[in-house]
């Protein structure tokens, strides 16, 4: 299995539109980030984790040609505004399942009427088939399984999703004891360390690695990276050596 990281920002992406800070202007690439996603890829399967308004930019460079399904964290803008932009996969492959909380459903009922509607459909509408994620209720995904893993982004449930031995975490702040044993005995987790400063909804870095110490993964990769947080090679050289940050176009192979 394949993870490519399509994306590693904030919801602002980086650089932020009109600033200044060092970091914006910084011309190393792995400085320069889309808004957070990834794509899970193994023999003919082929899977995205969120779909936010940088998805389109996405396929194009990571040259995606197929996409089974869209596994949703959340519903905020930064992980879903892209849904639109599935369509040269729908004039292909037809209806492309999306797997979410039924919250997160009707959230994109809402905002995007249009490609839900049974009746009068726009002809080049997008087409989905809507498929509710329920916490402790495993689902499969082409031939392995996806568990769902219940974390809080501040007031707001969020899923991350466990897939053999590997994990994604996004837009988390705290985690229930009775989750952390989804995510016992994996290679690689990735999960999210917005800065060095607190924050009121997403880990901050310390909180990060304290996170990664409890869980013991082989590998570690740290997305949805605020520009605040520093220059990648620098941030790179304060981490422990089984924890990495992640970056845009990075693929791993577990």
């Amino acid at each position: 299995m394949k993870v490519y990281f399509l994306g590693t920002g904030t919801s602002q992406g980086i650089p932020v539109i009109g600033s200044n800070h060092p970091v914006c202007l910084s011309t190393d690439l792995k400085d320069k980030r889309l808004r957070v996603s990834i794509w899970i890829h193994w023999e003919n399967h082929s899977y995205v984790i969120d779909c936010g308004p940088d998805f389109r930019q996405q396929m194009l460079v990571s040259n995606c040609q197929k996409v089974d399904g869209i596994l949703y964290t959340h519903e905020h803008a930064d992980h879903t505004a892209g849904l639109d932009d599935i369509r040269p996969f729908n004039f292909r492959q037809g209806d492309i399942p999306i797997y979410a909380h039924q919250r997160v459903i009707d959230n994109l009922k809402l905002r995007f009427d249009y490609i839900f509607k049974t009746e009068n459909r726009y002809p080049g509408a997008p087409s989905v088939l809507p498929i509710e994620v329920v916490n402790n209720h495993p689902f499969p995904i082409g031939n392995k399984t996806a568990i769902p893993v219940n974390v809080m982004h501040g007031n707001l449930p969020v899923f991350g999703y466990r897939i053999d031995d590997f994990a994604y975490l996004t837009d988390v702040k705290t985690v229930h004891k009775s989750e952390i044993n989804k995510l016992k005995n994996l290679k690689v987790l990735v999960v999210n360390a917005l800065r060095e400063e607190p924050h009121d909804t997403h880990f901050n870095l310390e909180e990060a690695l304290d996170f990664i110490t409890l869980i013991k993964p082989e590998k570690a990769y740290l997305t949805h990276i605020s520009h605040i947080m520093g220059f990648h090679e620098e941030v790179q050289k304060r981490l422990p050596e089984n924890v990495y940050l992640a970056y845009d176009n990075l693929e791993i192979t577990l």
